[in-house]
């Protein structure tokens, strides 16, 4: 009797996010409650919105750095099991998507702005260095974007042959380069300035350009163009 009496009150504390959701709106709702339906359910000794507390507090109350955890790494956190830590990383994921893609299907890239956005979002949530590539076709729209590479904590190698392989494979005559930079930082290295060389020259054998080189972090973007590094 004691464990049903239990059950319900428990359920009617989990339930309040949906409820509110329902009568007043997802707007109304604070992340922590986003997060409890996430969650769906709590322990014996914390509901669930106690739980997405937690988990907030896991990313430092910030939304952006609770999307660079993994699963394991929620995991860690007592009472979030792996359906629910999967959950919350696939959840997260799909916002991050949807940040990026009225950027990515911007009809025209004429410039770093119409882009830079997009490479932020999809590269932000990595703790490492990737190389990405965005391949163009002659109308300058957008054909493909791919992570060529990824490496360690302070750099990752691009293979121009791979970069040359794939633009031919998507058709593209125009190609925007970009990596991110984990620490913030938004200066180009030395090793970041001759590998934009390299595959520049290499690209004029098959007549495609490289519009751009973005190094992006969350503190913004550089742009090799924009500041005449090409």
């Amino acid at each position: 009797m004691q464990e049903q009496k239990y059950s319900i009150k428990q359920w009617a504390k989990d339930d309040r996010p949906r409820e509110k959701l329902l009568e007043k709106g997802k707007a109304a709702l604070s992340n922590s409650e986003l997060l409890a339906i996430l969650i769906n359910n709590g322990t014996r000794n914390k509901s669930a919105i106690e739980l997405a507390q937690e988990v907030l507090k896991a990313g430092k109350d910030n939304l952006n750095e609770l999307g660079k955890l993994n699963v394991r790494e929620l995991m860690q956190i007592k009472g979030i099991g792996i359906a629910k830590a999967i959950g919350l990383v696939a959840a997260l994921e799909l916002g991050r998507r949807r940040q990026g893609v009225q950027a990515r299907e911007k009809p025209v890239i004429t410039a770093s702005t119409d882009v830079a956005f997009y490479l932020q979002q999809s590269l932000k949530d990595y703790q490492h260095e990737v190389f990405a590539v965005v391949f163009l076709n002659r109308a300058n729209k957008v054909n493909h974007f791919q992570i060529i590479s990824e490496g360690g904590i302070t750099g990752t190698i691009a293979d121009p042959r791979v970069i040359l392989k794939k633009a031919l494979e998507e058709n593209a005559v125009s190609l925007i380069l970009c990596h991110n930079h984990p620490s913030g930082s938004l200066r180009p290295s030395k090793a970041d300035e001759e590998l934009t060389y390299k595959i520049k020259e290499a690209a004029k054998f098959f007549d495609i350009r490289i519009m751009d080189h973005l190094i992006v972090s969350d503190d913004g973007y550089y742009s090799f163009a924009d500041e005449g590094l090409l």
